[in-house]
């Protein structure tokens, strides 16, 4: 009898701790609830235009009607997902393929960074993951929760709005060959700060030397400077170092959000031996990736002139943000650093008490750490922005 009424007080899920509240999905539900007319979402990362909305690109919705009339089937593709996609992709990503590099289909640029860190733990699972502080708040945890140790490193000096290059690689030689690099492939989330070219190489040559493992989140290529030139730099390190992993995501440069579509490759020497673990692990994780988005993707860029308008479409949303970028950083001397940034985000000198006064006082909602989405601005919202934000600067 106590036995059972010890079975029957104690929950099987009793030791589990209480996890943190998502912040960004928190300031979703207090925005809606906002009822203030000028109230500006700064917070949650996607591409808006001048109305405000996330539309549905044009290509997207001209490949989504081809698939609705032509796709026969629904049928499993496999654990590697759909192939053409990964081989246009590319493409896209690399410029050229290589005899080396071995891509699989993945849920979101998320899966394909789990992915490649259960690669990595099979692999190598005493290897520590080196992080730029700051970074993706979910960086770190989908690394520690894949088993391995995660260290961070200088990336952004905060007050001088700018990468502590310098601060970056006295960190990294505390390094162990066999370590892992983490980088930004352009427009870093949440500063918009990347790297210069000869310092990219800098960090290729210091991968090189110290025996480390560059890792590259390619999140949102065609949002910076452009298709070929936000990849350049990446195509240049693959090119330089034996082996290197590579994330990419097509939610942004699609628009893709909610269907999550992403892709992850390996370069190395043994690409048949990665490939088999690479899809054992992905046969574990989540069996097959979803299909639709690829799908979608894969007849955008198999059709030249879907192909070009998406492309077009694309650079006019780049040209956008870094248009707000340029308005944005002539409003004040402070804000300057701004303009030379890239992509949607940028991260101010803001303290979360001024956060929180930002929201209450002016209806301005942005994360706790500063981070603001740019293209949440609109060119008649900015001098209102400015002038609620200028006391905390």
């Amino acid at each position: 009898m106590l036995m059972r009424e010890l079975v029957e007080e104690r929950s099987f899920f009793g030791d589990l701790t209480v996890q943190p509240a998502d912040g960004l999905l928190g300031l979703i539900g207090l925005y809606r609830a906002d009822e203030r007319p000028g109230k500006l979402d700064l917070g949650v990362g996607v591409f808006r235009d001048d109305l405000g909305a996330t539309p549905v690109m044009r290509a997207v919705k001209a490949a989504e009607a081809t698939l609705l009339r032509d796709q026969a089937t629904k049928s499993y593709l496999g654990a590697e997902g759909d192939a053409r996609f990964v081989e246009l992709l590319a493409d896209v990503a690399f410029g050229a393929g290589s005899d080396r590099l071995t891509g699989v289909q993945t849920p979101g640029g998320t899966g394909a960074l789990r992915l490649g860190a259960e690669l990595i733990a099979h692999s190598r699972h005493d290897a520590t993951i080196w992080i730029g502080a700051p970074t993706w708040p979910n960086h770190a945890p989908i690394f520690r929760e894949a088993g391995l140790p995660v260290q961070t490193h200088r990336f952004f000096d905060v007050a001088n709005a700018g990468i502590d290059f310098e601060g970056m690689m006295e960190d990294l030689e505390r390094t162990r060959p066999g370590d892992v690099l983490l980088l930004h492939g352009c427009c870093h989330n949440p500063t918009g700060a990347d790297f210069t070219a000869e310092q990219w190489r800098q960090i290729g040559r210091l991968c090189e030397s110290r025996g480390l493992l560059p890792f590259i989140d390619l999140a949102y290529q065609g949002l910076g400077d452009g298709l070929d030139a936000d990849a350049a730099a990446m195509r240049e390190m693959v090119r330089d170092v034996p082996e290197a992993v590579i994330a990419y995501s097509c939610d942004k440069n699609f628009g893709l959000y909610r269907e999550r579509v992403g892709a992850l490759w390996v370069q190395s020497d043994e690409t048949a031996l990665v490939r088999g673990n690479m899809l054992a692990l992905a046969r574990s994780l989540w069996s097959m990736p979803p299909d639709h988005g690829a799908a979608v993707v894969r007849l955008v860029l198999d059709d030249p002139a879907l192909r070009a308008d998406w492309a077009a479409e694309l650079d006019g949303m780049r040209a956008r943000i870094n248009r707000l970028r340029a308005a944005l950083a002539a409003c004040d001397p402070r804000l300057a650093p701004i303009s030379g940034q890239r992509g949607m985000f940028a991260l101010l000198p803001l303290g979360p008490d001024a956060v929180d006064r930002l929201r209450r006082d002016h209806g301005i909602y942005m994360a706790g750490n500063g981070r603001i989405n740019i293209a949440g601005l609109t060119m008649d919202s900015i001098p209102a922005f400015v002038a609620g934000l200028a006391p905390y600067l």
